[in-house]
């Protein structure tokens, strides 16, 4: 039965999204394997396979089944509408330009860390690991951009996102007490910007700042990353973080500059 208060929802569309889930994850599979990892019939998986193909979605060869490029095509769109994208990435790219490390774009949807874009820098290391990164969610507890993120929402909101996702630990550096991780937010509020200390991966630090409207409202945030031979003391610690709030503060300018102009287009 269902609750009060929950949404209704079509079973038939949550078992297409569980089968493109599993495609993603398994790469490509064929009616059995896919009804196998689903927990589904065979038959019942060969008929969303179809609807899929139909659609577009979903591509065959052979007897295995894999996405579309049609995903591709819809991803560009999403982040090409995406305001923070189009004002934000120039601002990445000069900062990639002059650091020559990883620089990243991130927003927050459903509690985790959407990766807009990324591009490195001369110097940077970790191409593969960075490139799988645009491919899942980030859990915002452990990344700079994700920790600037957290610490411009509301608290009853990072409790949400904690009871959620959880605190789970990659390295001996994540933190997994939400106590400690509601300080570390308020010093981050404190200061303007965030530090993942080989909290996601050792050896790899990065900074990160917020990037809001001028409502208050969290849109995102900047961040760069980059091996602890590079990231440390003065550069860690000061060089890189000034650099990183004024870069968010001038994509923060750009885009109530560029609402601004809307609303003057609006007014003639």
């Amino acid at each position: 039965m269902t609750e009060p208060n929950t949404p209704r929802t079509l079973k038939t569309v949550t078992t297409a999204t569980e089968v493109i889930d599993a495609l993603a994850t398994l790469d490509s599979a064929g009616v059995t394997a896919l009804a196998d990892h689903l927990g589904l019939s065979k038959s019942t998986t060969y008929t969303h396979l179809q609807t899929l193909e139909s659609a577009g979605l979903v591509t065959k060869h052979g007897t295995d089944y894999q996405l579309s490029y049609k995903f591709l095509q819809l991803g560009e769109y999403v982040k090409h509408r995406s305001l923070l994208y189009q004002v934000g990435k120039p601002e990445v790219d000069r900062l990639a330009d002059d650091i020559g490390q990883y620089c990243h774009l991130v927003s927050e949807e459903n509690g985790r860390g959407v990766n807009l874009y990324k591009i490195r820098g001369e110097t940077a290391v970790g191409d593969e690991y960075q490139a799988a990164k645009l491919q899942h969610r980030d859990r915002l507890h452990m990344t700079a951009a994700g920790k600037a993120i957290l610490s411009a929402l509301e608290r009853e909101r990072v409790e949400e996102i904690i009871e959620t996702h959880g605190l789970p630990r990659w390295t001996e550096h994540t933190i997994t007490d939400p106590d400690e991780l509601f300080e570390t937010l308020s010093e981050i509020r404190e200061r303007g910007y965030a530090y993942n200390d080989e909290e996601e991966i050792e050896g790899l630090r990065a900074v990160g700042a917020p990037i809001c409207d001028r409502e208050g409202l969290v849109l995102g945030a900047l961040s760069v990353s980059g091996p602890t031979s590079f990231l440390k003391g003065g550069t860690f610690r000061q060089a890189i973080p000034e650099r990183i709030v004024s870069a968010a503060n001038v994509i923060e300018v750009n885009i109530n500059m560029s609402k601004q102009s809307d609303k003057l287009a609006g007014d003639q």
